[in-house]
C-alpha cells in the first residue's frame, strides 16, 4: 500500500502514529519473556498482537510498529528462542500487515521496529561486537524482506551500539527514522542516554546525524524531557522531528503503569511539542489505543498550535 507519511511531513503537515506495543500486549493479559520482554510474544499471540495493530489504525495511527523491540538474534538467544527467530519475527511482520489489510481506510504504513535492547536488559550482556552487528544486519534485511514500508530504529542512546544498528539498517535502502530516548541526568539539567548515563544526548546525535536519517523522533522518553530534547535536537537537525514519549517504568519484564498522564493531557503536552516543531506524534510504552484516538481528534488543535519552521 502506497504511503503518504512522508509528503505530510514534506508540507509541514502532523502525522499520526501508534501506542506502545509491548506494553499493550502486556496489558492485555500476555505474558512477558524474563530475556527478551515482548519479542517471545508473536510466537503465540499473533491474534493479540494482530488486534492491538488493527485498534491502533481504528484510533487514527497513520503508522504501526511491528513488534520486533526485542526480536535481534542475540536477545532471542539468551531467552532460548534462538532457532525460532524466524517464526517470531514473521510472525510479528505479518501481523502489522494483516492488522493494515482489515483495518486501514486510508495509507498506513508498516514501520520494522530494530532496538539495541540487550540480553535481559543488561547492557553489561551485549554479545561480541561482531555477534551484534551481524544480528541487526540480520533483523533489518528480514524486516525488509518481510513488507514493511520503513525502519525505525528505536531507544537509540549511545554513541557505539546505536551506530552498528543505524549503519545496518541503512543497507536495506528503506526510509531511516531514528529514535532517540534521552533522561534528565542527576545535575537536573543535562540530557543522557535513556540507559547510558554517562553519555550525552548530544554526542549520540553529532554520532549519528552524519547518516541522513529521514525523520528523528524523542521517543521512549519521559514527557518532562521532551522540551528541552526538542530544543537540543534543532540546534542540529532542519529535517523532520518526531515525539513519542513513555508513559510509566520498567521493571524487567514487566511494564508499570505508573503515569498519570491522561490521553487528553498527552494531547495539551503534544500541543505543546507542536509548537516547538514536532511534527509526528504518538506514543511509546505505556500509551494506547485511547491516546492514540485523542491525539487523533485533537488534531484542529494540534494543527492551530503549528509554527513556521525557522
Amino acid at each position: 500500500m502506497e504511503t503518504s507519511w512522508r509528503d505530510k511531513l514534506a508540507a509541514g503537515e502532523i502525522v499520526i502514529i501508534d501506542g506502545g506495543t509491548g506494553s499493550e500486549l502486556q496489558r492485555r493479559g500476555v505474558e512477558m519473556n524474563e530475556s527478551a520482554w515482548s519479542g517471545a510474544a508473536a510466537c503465540e499471540h499473533k491474534d493479540v498482537l494482530r488486534e492491538i495493530h488493527a485498534d491502533y489504525i481504528r484510533a487514527g495511527a497513520e503508522v504501526i510498529t511491528t513488534n520486533t523491540f526485542g526480536t535481534a538474534r542475540f536477545v532471542l538467544d539468551a531467552a532460548g528462542l534462538g532457532d525460532a527467530f524466524e517464526t517470531i519475527n514473521r510472525h510479528a511482520i505479518d501481523a502489522a500487515l494483516e492488522a493494515r489489510e482489515v483495518a486501514a481506510t486510508g495509507p498506513t504504513a508498516v514501520a520494522g521496529s530494530i532496538s539495541c535492547l540487550p540480553p535481559n536488559n543488561d547492557i553489561s550482556q551485549y554479545p561480541a561486537e561482531s555477534v551484534e552487528r551481524d544480528a541487526y544486519s540480520e533483523l533489518a534485511a528480514t524486516l525488509a524482506e518481510g513488507g514493511v514500508d520503513l525502519i525505525a530504529l528505536e531507544m537509540m542512546e549511545d554513541t557505539r551500539h546505536s551506530v552498528m544498528a543505524l549503519e545496518t539498517a541503512r543497507e536495506t535502502g528503506l526510509p531511516i527514522w531514528l529514535g532517540i530516548s534521552c533522561r534528565v541526568a542527576d545535575d537536573g539539567t543535562t540530557l543522557v542516554g535513556f540507559d547510558f548515563p554517562n553519555t550525552p544526548i548530544e554526542e549520540t546525535l553529532q554520532a549519528l546525524l552524519s547518516c541522513e536519517p529521514d525523520v528523528v523522533n524523542i521517543m521512549h522518553s519521559d514527557p518532562d524531557a521532551i522540551e528541552a530534547a526538542i530544543s537540543t535536537l534543532r540546534r542540529l537537525w532542519q529535517g523532520p522531528i518526531g515525539v513519542y514519549p513513555e508513559l510509566g517504568d520498567f521493571e524487567m519484564p514487566n511494564w508499570n503503569f505508573t503515569s498519570r498522564l491522561t490521553p487528553e493531557d498527552l494531547a495539551e503536552r503534544s500541543a505543546d511539542w507542536v509548537a516547538s516543531g514536532a511534527r509526528l506524534l504518538g506514543g511509546c510504552c505505556g500509551t494506547s489505543p485511547e491516546h492514540i484516538r485523542t491525539l487523533s481528534e485533537a488534531l484542529p488543535r494540534l494543527n492551530t498550535a503549528r509554527r513556521p519552521s525557522k
